[in-house]
């Protein structure tokens, strides 16, 4: 991968990258492997991109695919991924995890369905509930409701009410 389409096509948008890696993982080793996958698959799929959604969309659509992917790969195998160091700016940005609300609330969202964290994240990029429903591939009625279903089941987490 070039360092120039990293910095012009991926840099950009490394705060999406980063908040799905965090949201899809527990421990910054594994963020840090999930964060270079998402990285290389994007390097690797830029061919694919044609150009029906915006690039950030598809940035979002892709780093939730791949870490699902490895979400299910680590489930089943126990997988564990060598990595090399990450760049600077992704090891900054992540660093802004270590504030303890933000800890407290992706602790919470990392409890939520893969699919409802999928949802909670594009809602807090501030997507319209059209967009929203683009990525996921379903309508914007439902985004609402499921983000309505959502806010309230992170309220109970986040006030100790479920566990």
């Amino acid at each position: 991968m070039s360092s120039d389409f990293y910095s012009s096509s991926i840099l950009p948008y490394a705060a999406i990258i980063i908040k799905i890696c965090r949201a899809y993982t527990n421990t910054q080793e594994d963020f840090e492997d999930y964060y270079q996958e998402v990285c290389l698959q994007i390097w690797r799929s830029r061919e694919n991109f044609r150009q029906e959604a915006e690039w950030s969309s598809w940035i979002y659509r892709l780093s939730l695919n791949v870490c699902l992917t490895l979400l299910k790969k680590k489930k089943n195998n126990g997988q564990h991924f060598a990595s090399d160091a990450l760049p600077d700016i992704a090891v900054e940005d992540s660093r802004a995890f270590t504030d303890e609300s933000l800890n407290y609330l992706y602790a919470a969202i990392r409890q939520l369905s893969e699919v409802d964290r999928a949802v909670i994240l594009l809602y807090l990029e501030e997507k319209s509930y059209q967009e929203i429903a683009d990525i996921m591939g379903t309508n914007p009625n439902n985004i609402g409701v499921r983000i309505t279903r959502i806010k309230e089941r992170l309220k109970k987490l986040l006030d100790g009410k479920v566990n």
